[in-house]
């Protein structure tokens, strides 16, 4: 009888575990391709920043070089306007002389994003005050807008000069 009741204490006793799998161990071939793509990504990523940091230099250097060409636009065409205006040539002057000021008043509606300092801002204003005489005179013909016009490329180029 021992080992009767020994198998029916054995029996109540027992209760069916739940079999918990085992946490499958990474197979070390997709070990080696995550290591392998943690390495690509980093090696990519120190190929970037460099390139990165070349472009938004380049991009730096574009928009002062726009800055410096705006500027120069400006200057070119008042000064086409007096050497036009000199010649005779009152058509070209007036045209050239209403580049000058159309660019100059687009500019100066920019207000902050604008290729001028505030001080030059400031200078410039005066100078627009006289637009309205000076494409009169050479739309007129009249040989005293060359000495106007010389006057208003002077006083452009103290303002812009400092």
């Amino acid at each position: 009888m021992d080992s009767i009741e020994r198998r029916k204490t054995m029996s109540e006793n027992v209760q069916p575990q739940p079999v918990r799998p085992q946490p499958a161990k990474p197979h070390p071939l997709m070990q080696r391709l995550m290591i392998c793509a943690g390495v690509l990504l980093i090696v990519f990523l120190l190929g970037l920043v460099p390139m990165w940091l070349k472009a938004r230099a380049a991009n730096n250097s574009l928009a002062e070089t726009e800055h410096q060409l705006t500027l120069a636009k400006m200057q070119n065409n008042i000064g086409s306007a007096v050497i036009d205006s000199r010649k005779g040539d009152y058509e070209p002057a007036r045209q050239a002389a209403s580049q000058f000021f159309t660019s100059l008043r687009s500019e100066l509606d920019k207000a902050d994003g604008s290729n001028f300092t505030e001080a030059q801002r400031q200078g410039i204003q005066p100078l627009l005050a006289g637009r309205d005489e000076v494409i009169t005179l050479l739309a007129r013909s009249d040989p005293a807008s060359a000495d106007r016009l010389t006057d208003l490329y002077l006083a452009y180029r103290k303002v812009m000069n400092g």
